[in-house]
């Protein structure tokens, strides 16, 4: 298979796997939440809840082989596509798909209806909203009775995750479990990522700006 083949079955294959994965990142996100809010269920109840997670998990995979096959590489695939092998293997990272979706499913509209500062806005809002719920569950199911634990309901969590995200980290709750600080570094390095888009973002739609008023003001005839 020549390289331009590839492309063409890789760009199809993207267009096709948006929505099933999509999907799997939703069910999995309601799998997860479900399982660790609603730990009173029966058993038979959470193996059905990680039956769903599972074969969402599947579908991760099965996206991640195809671009493996299609890349023609080789193990080269892994270190070259080094975040989608990290999104494939951590599920915390997976609900970032429902983005990728909205993204896709405007594409088929035609035209982005937003210009490209309002989409950077936009999907890092989302990001942070699907990423600070993600690491507020996963972070609640680490310290949830631990001893000492600061973080002991969902509702200290989510404060905790929206401090985390935004770089503020008031301190009033700390994760204190080798898993719950673990995942605060990973929180941690999201939100500067995140704010670092936006303020990027904003601050080349100003430079934008200024630079075309001085064009403006350049072009505009003297006066009498």
């Amino acid at each position: 298979m020549d390289d331009d083949s590839r492309t063409r079955y890789w760009e199809r294959w993207q267009g096709r796997a948006a929505l099933p994965l999509g999907i799997a990142s939703l069910l999995y996100l309601a799998g997860y939440a479900t399982h660790v809010l609603a730990a009173d269920l029966p058993p038979a109840s959470h193996d059905v809840l990680w039956a769903v997670m599972g074969a969402s998990w599947a579908v991760f995979i099965v996206d991640y082989a195809v671009h493996w096959r299609l890349s023609g590489r080789g193990l080269g695939f892994v270190t070259r596509h080094w975040l989608d092998t990290l999104v494939m293997l951590l599920p915390l990272l997976w609900p970032l798909r429902i983005v990728r979706l909205y993204d896709v499913v405007q594409r088929r509209r035609g035209r982005a209806r937003l210009r490209l500062h309002a989409r950077v806005v936009l999907y890092a809002g989302l990001s942070a909203l699907l990423l600070g719920f993600s690491g507020a569950l996963a972070v609640y199911q680490q310290e949830r009775g631990a001893p000492h634990a600061t973080i002991r309901t969902f509702g200290d969590s989510l404060w905790w995750a929206a401090s985390t995200l935004s770089t503020v980290g008031y301190g009033d709750v700390t994760p204190i479990t080798p898993g719950g600080r673990t995942i605060a570094v990973g929180l941690m390095v999201c939100g500067l990522a995140l704010l670092g888009a936006v303020t990027g973002s904003a601050s080349s739609l100003f430079l934008q700006r200024f630079s075309l008023e001085e064009d403006e003001d350049r072009e505009r005839p003297p006066g009498p």
